[in-house]
Formats: structure tokens, sequence, C-alpha cells
């Protein structure tokens, strides 16, 4: 049985590391967190709502603690559970969905219960493309999985951009037979310049509205460009129950 929730308010402290700490200085002769410094005297219960910035209620705080070792020993035996056993046709697709939706290596293991190693070793077995580690990665374009690599794309088609790192939806195919039919865009055959077929791309982006006044838009973007050598296929996936359409 998983543990039970705490309804946590925006501006409370309630990360794994503060609890940890609130817990180490109420019980500081059984807990290696404690300096020496602290083992002498436990801090009070005051205190311990101070350092979770929470109203002082010492039923919420014993809440709190309670739902915090019973989370760290529901992990612990789901974990010990799945120790020596492969990953399963759903969490691949749990993998795979997550991790192209932006989340990080380390929430997707969380929920997985799994190592973040053995998570990122899933992505790169079923061929995802690889996502920037740091700001500098993200300036240069990245190299494909096998299973990526394709000139050809759908209208409508779900595909990766190795510019943008991240998802984005496939138009048109700019050949020359379909610029002939813009007025206001220059014909230009892509292929013969670029050596593969160039789209216009809607490339997605997830929006932060907390603070406007469009709090119920989760998803949002922008029209572009590319060449197929930056776009990689994510067809492969569906075999795990990835729903591209829903990324």
């Amino acid at each position: 049985m998983a543990a039970k929730r705490i309804k946590k308010k925006s501006y409370e402290n309630l990360s794994t590391q503060n609890i940890e700490k609130v817990i180490a200085l109420l019980n500081p002769t059984s807990s290696a967190l404690a300096t020496e410094e602290s083992k002498s005297k436990p801090i009070t219960k005051k205190e311990a709502c101070d350092i979770l910035n929470i109203a002082y209620n010492v039923t919420r705080l014993s809440n709190i603690i309670e739902a915090h070792n019973d989370q760290k020993e529901y992990t612990k035996k789901r974990k010990g559970s799945l120790r020596g056993r492969p990953a399963s046709t759903e969490e691949i697709g749990e993998a795979c969905t997550s991790f192209l939706r932006g989340d990080p290596l380390t929430d997707i293991s969380k929920r997985l219960f799994r190592s973040s190693g053995f998570v990122r070793t899933i992505l790169e077995r079923v061929g995802v493309p690889s996502r920037p580690a740091n700001k500098e990665e993200r300036l240069t374009p990245h190299y494909f999985p096998d299973e990526c690599v394709s000139d050809d794309f759908a209208y409508g088609e779900v595909a990766w951009s190795s510019t943008y790192h991240g998802t984005v939806v496939v138009r048109e195919r700019l050949d020359p037979e379909y610029l002939a039919t813009k007025k206001a865009m220059v014909t230009m055959d892509y292929e013969a310049k670029y050596g593969c077929p160039c789209y216009s791309i809607y490339v997605v982006q997830k929006v932060d509205s907390e603070d406007t006044n469009f709090s119920s838009v989760q998803s949002g973007g922008f029209n572009a460009y590319a060449p197929a050598y930056e776009l990689g296929k994510l067809q492969h996936l569906k075999k795990y129950g990835v729903i591209l359409e829903r990324l």
C-alpha cells in the first residue's frame, strides 16, 4: 500500500532533504545527520515547523514526518521487489513518455522505483533521442539513434528536433511543387541544397502559466523550418505504448 500524501502549500518547504533535516534535529542522538553541536539538544516542535515553513501545528508536523517515513519504507520495499527484474513494457513506455515530455531522469527513476542508470539504459536501448544536460550542450545539435534516422516524415507526424531538443509536429514538405503554390515563399530545391528534404514544423513548448491570466494553458510553441537531418523519427516507440500525439 502506498504512503499517504500530504497536501503542500506553495510556500512550504517539504522537500525530502528538509524533512530529513528536521527529523535529525528532533532526534539528534539517534540520527547520523545531526552535527556534534546539535546532538546535545533537540530542537522544539515550534522550531521544526519554522524550518519547514509551516504554521505551528504539532499534529500536522507529526503527519508530515509519518508520511515521509512511510514513503521511505514503501520506496525501499518497491525497489527491493524490482531488483534484478528486467523492465516491463509498461515501465519502458512510462520512461520514454516522461523523458520525451521533458521530465528529469531523477524524477522518472523515483516514479518507477528504479535507479537513474537503469532508466538511462532503457532509453538508450529502445532508441530515444538524447537531451542536453547543460546550457552549453543545448547550443549544438545532437546525433540520433539509428531508429530515429529518416528523411521521410508525414504531415502531422510527431518527431524530435535535435536543434530545439524537444518534440515537434511536422507540417509541409517544402519541395518545389509545394513552394510554387505559395506566392509569399521563394521557390527553392532544398533537397538539392541540403542533401535531404526540408519541412515546416511546429515546435511544442511547455507553458508556465501560474502567474498569467491563462492558467489552464499547458503548452504552446512556434513555427519553424528544419532539414530532415535535424528531425528524428519516434514511430518505433509506439510498440511500447507511447502515444506520440499526447506528448
